[in-house]
């Protein structure tokens, strides 16, 4: 039998219960047979406390000091899981992400994952051991310690599980799988059997939190088999592959949504090849993410661009626009916020021309105006009222038929 790399989130080891439960998930892959790996989050909402900790102190700690007060999270649950593991009988040992042989570039509180030195981790697998690994952190080439960002525990998971040629990977949530879309706030929402890498990447893109884009994105690049399964449940989750070998016949697979979203509109830009470039260069440059953009070319010498950002960014984003105001040469900036993003994904929609035109015609007849577009080969997104989110999503859901069982081929 080959390794099995096994990743709870913080919900699944928020108590010692919870950790009691999920050592026993474990010893039944070590008696099934597998070398185990398993990668663990801080335990519940102890990363928010660290951080409230933080803040207390500082209204804007260092960087460093961030990474070198929230990786300690992580080493408690590794410590509580092994000695769990231990008192059932089970020879388990603890890494950190650094001692997991993690290593990441040079970037404090969002690093990449650059390379694993998996020599610590084999060797403690020969002896028959069960090693479990913090996740969401590592080292940099010049011995600094780092995060990964949000989600940063699914991508150490997945990027182990590359590294080690592992059968598979299993993400253990507090969710039973991948399903339509959010079942907290579309009650006929059905759990997916499998889903294709570019759809689960688009999804986790636009705004379904179950797995981490890049996760998603490494799962893809080295073809690691990868499956979302519930911590509480038995039973089967999610797979998550090349091509979905099942419900091939859906044109739509599932319905991502996000709110706090901001439409930003800088008004009066000369109308020349190099605007485009020069506006989006200069946000890039400080930070700021652009996700929808639309450019409105009002006359021969003067053009207009929209675009949205997380609402939390607008402040920096108008900030950054003013103080290039003599070079970008705009005449003003306006702004809505209180949007919300929803979008539709589906591999089957590259073949099916129309999806886009009925998923407007859905949001009409709801009275539902949308704001901007964005597509793709495999999703069209809407920016629409955050007030109208929720009903544009259950209304799409049952337009696109997402509840009905769907036969395997």
């Amino acid at each position: 039998m080959g390794i099995i790399v096994q990743k709870f989130g913080g919900t699944s080891v928020g108590s010692v219960e919870r950790i009691l439960h999920v050592a026993q998930r474990v010893i039944q892959e070590k008696n099934a047979g597998h070398d185990v790996v398993v990668v663990v989050s801080a335990m519940g909402k102890s990363t928010d406390q660290l951080v409230d900790l933080a803040n207390q102190i500082s209204s804007k700690p260092s960087k460093r000091e961030m990474d070198m007060l929230l990786t300690t999270g992580e080493q408690v649950t590794i410590s509580l899981l092994s000695m769990a593991l231990a008192e059932k009988g089970y020879e388990a040992t603890s890494f950190t992400g650094w001692q997991a042989g993690v290593e990441t570039e040079a970037s404090h509180g969002n690093a990449r994952i650059l390379n694993i030195q998996t020599e610590n981790v084999k060797t403690e697998l020969s002896k028959g051991k069960i090693v479990v690994v913090a996740g969401f952190q590592g080292v940099s080439e010049d011995g600094q310690i780092t995060t990964l960002g949000r989600g940063g525990s699914d991508t150490t998971a997945v990027a182990l599980a590359a590294a080690l040629k592992a059968e598979k990977c299993d993400i253990y949530t507090d969710v039973t799988g991948v399903y339509t879309t959010d079942p907290r706030c579309v009650k006929s929402a059905r759990k997916l059997e499998s889903i294709s890498y570019d759809e689960m990447l688009e999804l986790a893109n636009l705004g379904a939190g179950v797995l981490h884009p890049r996760a998603v994105e490494f799962a893809k690049n080295y073809q690691v088999a990868l499956e979302v399964r519930s911590s509480m449940e038995n039973e089967r989750g999610t797979l998550i592959e090349e091509e979905s070998s099942m419900e091939q016949n859906l044109v739509v697979r599932g319905i991502a949504f996000e709110d706090q979203v901001t439409r930003v509109s800088v008004l009066g830009l000369p109308n020349e090849l190099t605007t485009l470039s020069t506006i989006f260069t200069t946000l890039a440059t400080n930070g700021v993410n652009v996700d929808i953009i639309i450019q409105n070319t009002t006359s021969d010498l003067k053009t207009s661009i929209s675009f949205s950002v997380k609402t939390n960014a607008l402040e920096d984003t108008i900030s950054i626009l003013e103080q290039h105001k003599s070079i970008l040469q705009f005449d003003k900036i306006e702004s809505e916020s209180q949007l919300a993003k929803v979008s539709i994904v589906g591999s089957g929609m590259v073949s099916n021309p129309g999806v886009a035109a009925e998923m407007f015609d859905v949001l009409a007849n709801e009275g539902i105006q949308v704001k901007m577009v964005s597509t793709s080969e495999i999703k069209v997104s809407t920016v629409v009222d955050q007030v109208h989110m929720v009903d544009a999503v259950n209304a799409l859901h049952d337009a696109f038929e997402l509840s009905k069982e769907v036969a395997s081929v």
